[in-house]
C-alpha cells in the first residue's frame, strides 16, 4: 500500500484499513527511532521507546488533527515517551552492565582527535530538552514551528533551547581543543 500523502494515511487509519498501520510504521519508524536513539543513547532502550511511541500513535490517531503535519505529531509522542523513559532511568540504580552499554566499541570513536566522537559525547552531556530540540532541528530537519508543535513549547522557547544547545556544544568542543 502506498498512500500519496499523510492526510490519506490518517484517513485510512481512522477507517480501519488493515494495511494502514504498516504504512505508518514503514513511513515513520526510521525518524521516530532516530530521535529515540539520540535521546536514549542506547539501541535497546531506543527500540523499546520507539515501539511504544508508534503504538501510542496508532491508538491515538482518531484524535489527530488531520490539518496538521503528521511527522511533528509522531515525533512529539516519541519525545514524550523518551522523557518518561529518561525519568524512569534516572530513578533506577546504575549497574556495571548498564554503564558498559554506553561504551561504543567502534574503531575511531575513542580517538581524541575524532570530532564525530567528541560531538557524540558533547550531545550526550546536553540536558534532554536541549538535545531533543537539537536533534529535531539538525537531525530530523524540522523547522521551528514543527518542533514547537512536536514538543508543545512556543517557537521562542525552541529557538532559545537550540541556541543554548549549540552554545554548550561549542563550549564543550572548545574545552576539548576543537575550535572552528
Amino acid at each position: 500500500m502506498t498512500l500519496i500523502d499523510d492526510r490519506a494515511l490518517v484517513e485510512a487509519l481512522c477507517a480501519g484499513d488493515p494495511l494502514a498501520p504498516s504504512e505508518l510504521i514503514d513511513r515513520f519508524h526510521g525518524v521516530v527511532f532516530g530521535l529515540c536513539y539520540r535521546m536514549m543513547g542506547h539501541r535497546h532502550d531506543a527500540e523499546d521507546v520507539a515501539q511504544e511511541a508508534m503504538l501510542r500513535a496508532l491508538r491515538g490517531i482518531a484524535g489527530f488533527d488531520g490539518s496538521k503535519p503528521l511527522r511533528p505529531w509522531l515525533l512529539g509522542i516519541a519525545a514524550n515517551r523518551c522523557r518518561t523513559a529518561l525519568g524512569r532511568r534516572s530513578r533506577r540504580p546504575v549497574t556495571a552492565e548498564a554503564a558498559d552499554d554506553r561504551v561504543d566499541h567502534r574503531p575511531g570513536l575513542t580517538d581524541p582527535d575524532d570530532l564525530a566522537g567528541e560531538l557524540e559525547r558533547a550531545l550526550d552531556r546536553l540536558r534532554p530538552d536541549y538535545r531533543l530540540v537539537f536533534a529535531l532541528y539538525h537531525e530530523q530537519g524540522l523547522p521551528y514551528d514543527e518542533i514547537s508543535l512536536a514538543i508543545g513549547r512556543p517557537v521562542g522557547t525552541v529557538k532559545t533551547w537550540l541556541h543554548r544547545a549549540r552554545s554548550e556544544l561549542a563550549d564543550y568542543l572548545a574545552r576539548r581543543g576543537h575550535t572552528a
